[in-house]
């Protein structure tokens, strides 16, 4: 902790990161998502589900009717992968891929009663880690991490993130 705020107070040398300071970010990172992932695996887990399953839930949830080619987009799977995640979600009643009204061809997906009942579970083992973080690192740790995390992103997915970023506001 100590360490930490240490690091904070000389943020101007954190432009010039060693490589040995770099490696314990990547392990950080690394270390981070293990946690991240570590609730949220062990309810798919209880489906036989994996992280595909969560992802592709994660993002139905958010953006309702979504078509499948958006999906495709914003995973960066393949079409085989995906539809075989999509697949079993329909089959166990938690997504349904609705036919588009413009163009036949589409299939909008959306989220069942019971999609939604687990996106909220797998979401809210997610929040609560986060907030916990957030709350003890502070809000300018919170708005650096925000600020890093978005300049690791490819440009593609930053559009896909500022998009939902927009539609909250």
């Amino acid at each position: 902790m100590a360490e930490r705020a240490a690091a904070m107070g000389r943020g101007d040398t954190l432009l010039f990161l060693t490589d040995e300071q770099l490696r314990r970010g990547i392990e950080a990172m690394f270390f981070a998502y293990r946690g991240f992932t570590a609730d949220p695996d062990l309810i798919l887990a209880e489906r036989g589900y994996g992280r595909a399953h969560h992802r592709a839930v994660h993002f139905i949830s958010r953006t309702p009717g979504t078509t499948v080619n958006n999906l495709l987009s914003i995973l960066g799977v393949t079409k085989q992968s995906l539809n075989r995640v999509l697949r079993t979600l329909v089959e166990d009643g938690l997504v349904e891929a609705r036919v588009g009204t413009r163009d036949k061809r589409e299939r909008h997906l959306h989220l069942t009663h019971d999609g939604e009942v687990l996106e909220r579970a797998l979401s809210e083992a997610q929040r609560n880690r986060m907030r916990t973080a957030f709350r003890n690192a502070g809000p300018e740790a919170v708005s650096g991490f925000r600020a890093v995390l978005e300049e690791m992103m490819d440009p593609d997915m930053r559009r896909h993130y500022l998009e939902g970023v927009e539609r909250e506001q």
